[in-house]
């Protein structure tokens, strides 16, 4: 409907202009030149605003990212994961309250699981592709291996949607571990540089960026010096 879309774009606008408290149905509707009860024909609550809000950039994100790997010519998954880490990490700084938005809610991260869907599927396809180097169970911290566990059954499924059957004893408790420390160390530095938060002055952190992303791809179970990824950082 009209009426919605405008909705939706007129708090997007308000978002990126001043922030998410200024994401308010009042103003939203001040906006539009109607009532604020009249945006409950809509949307039964801020918090359902909101979610549709997240959904929405998690869309928009998600599409950028599925480009960057169409981009990608070389046909190996390891510049895949490359061009989406470099990706992610272009339009988090292009989009400070957007991704504030999605990752740095009070509560629960709004939209993050839509848009960790993009990074499920790269897992799958190195682990379908046999790249995941293997990591001891025996390195993992017991008191994470129920969440892991958990974890293991959406990656297994992630694999499966490459037509690769998997159990257990190939995706192990090492592998999940390893593969939730690189998303960690991923998203903490891109939150880092886009909160300003760097523990010390970076006049430019790219490069310890992408330093970080080819330990991370070493790390899984291959080297990162070909002459495809030296390409993929310039971009």
């Amino acid at each position: 409907m009209e009426t919605e879309r405008e909705i939706r774009q007129a708090a997007r606008a308000l978002l990126v202009e001043r922030g998410r408290d200024a994401v308010t149905l009042r103003a939203i509707a001040r906006v539009l030149g109607i009532t604020a009860p009249a945006l409950y024909r809509y949307y039964d609550s801020h918090d359902a605003l909101l979610r549709q809000l997240c959904d929405d950039i998690c869309a928009d994100m998600a599409a950028a990212l599925y480009a960057e790997i169409a981009a990608d010519t070389s046909g190996q998954v390891n510049c895949q994961v490359r061009a989406v880490c470099h990706g992610f990490r272009r339009w988090a700084l292009a989009h400070p309250q957007e991704f504030a938005l999605v990752f740095a809610s009070p509560r629960d991260p709004l939209g993050a699981d839509q848009f960790g869907s993009v990074f499920l599927e790269l897992a799958g396809r190195l682990i379908a592709s046999n790249l995941v180097a293997n990591h001891a169970d025996d390195h993992v911290p017991a008191v994470l291996h129920e969440d892991l566990v958990r974890f293991q059954q959406v990656l297994i499924d992630a694999v499966q949607k490459h037509g690769v059957t998997v159990g257990d004893d190939v995706l192990n408790l090492g592998k999940i571990y390893h593969i939730v420390q690189s998303w960690v160390r991923l998203y903490g530095h891109v939150a880092l540089e886009v909160f300003g938060r760097f523990p010390f002055a970076v006049s430019n952190p790219e490069p310890m960026f992408d330093s970080m992303i080819g330990q991370l791809l070493t790390d899984i179970g291959f080297g990162d010096d070909s002459p495809d990824s030296a390409e993929s950082r310039t971009r």
